[in-house]
């Protein structure tokens, strides 16, 4: 009996802070808060403003991390009736990991710290923004197809430098001397920076030296960053879907929805009773046998 009470107190308290953080004041003032504190993070960079204002500004610290820490607790007791569903959340896990190192005694004591710290609840912004967690889910999404360009751009880099060297190093010491010399040019010209200097200094050594520019800049500056930019692409589509179904899973069910799932269980019921078996009646049989 105890245990069902102390369940029932659990969803009621779940059932009560979800109201609250469903509600729109609470987003907005959480909103606020971070934005508060962001400002506070950049007068902190004026020096006279903290010898001046010193005692004022630990204190409004303070004041942030006592209310980022209420609104932690919030959230766990949304989830006190499935405690794992609060870590299912990257979210929650990112804002339990920013408070709890920002409790801690060697957080509060490295000020180097305590400031990336900080600067972090900046990030939870995304949070109360669709646009920017839809951005934010993207980048991470992009991330596998990022490091296979990022591979392939290194390949490339690397033999057009190996040749770079061969051809150029004797001629041009200064951008082809060594394979670093020779990938860190290659690697300007593939923003287009300097293209036109690379081609005239190329044409005095040899004409053939416009395949050698051309064939780089074209697999470099189109081909990869076209590259690169499909995945990205690709990654903001997804991040979109995963949103737009995380929107539809958490919005609460409306008039037709409920309609329609107490018509599908009343057609459940009735199909139950038609093909259910009914019981047979033997008391006629019964007392035949009898007389």
């Amino acid at each position: 009996m105890s245990s069902q009470a102390s369940g029932l107190r659990r969803r009621a308290l779940a059932t009560s802070s979800q109201q609250i953080l469903e509600s729109g004041w609470f987003g907005a003032l959480v909103f606020c808060l971070i934005l508060a504190n962001a400002a506070l993070l950049g007068v902190e960079t004026y020096t006279g403003v903290v010898h001046a204002w010193h005692d004022e500004l630990k204190t409004l610290e303070g004041c942030f991390l006592a209310a980022f820490t209420a609104e932690l607790a919030l959230r766990a007791a949304a989830h006190a009736d499935r405690p794992r569903e609060f870590f299912r959340d990257p979210w929650n896990v990112f804002d339990l990991t920013v408070v709890t190192l920002a409790l801690l005694p060697v957080a509060r004591d490295n000020a180097t710290v305590l400031r990336l710290l900080r600067l972090a609840r900046v990030v939870r912004a995304a949070r109360f923004l669709p646009q920017l967690r839809v951005v934010i889910v993207a980048v991470g999404k992009s991330l596998p197809g990022t490091l296979s360009f990022v591979l392939v751009g290194t390949l490339l880099l690397y033999v057009y430098a190996m040749v770079g060297w061969v051809f150029f190093a004797a001629a041009d010491p200064e951008h082809y001397g060594s394979l670093g010399r020779a990938a860190l040019t290659l690697f300007l010209l593939i923003t287009l920076d300097g293209l036109g200097d690379a081609v005239r200094a190329g044409l005095e050594i040899s004409r053939w030296t416009i395949l050698y520019f051309a064939s780089f800049v074209l697999l470099g500056s189109f081909v990869l960053v076209n590259l690169l930019i499909g995945v990205v692409i690709n990654s903001l589509q997804e991040a979109k879907e995963l949103e737009t179904e995380r929107a539809q899973t958490n919005a609460p069910p409306t008039q037709d929805d409920l309609q329609s799932k107490i018509t599908a269980l009343r057609q459940a019921l009735d199909a139950l009773e038609t093909t259910s078996p009914r019981p047979h009646c033997n008391c006629g049989e019964g007392r035949g046998h009898a007389g």
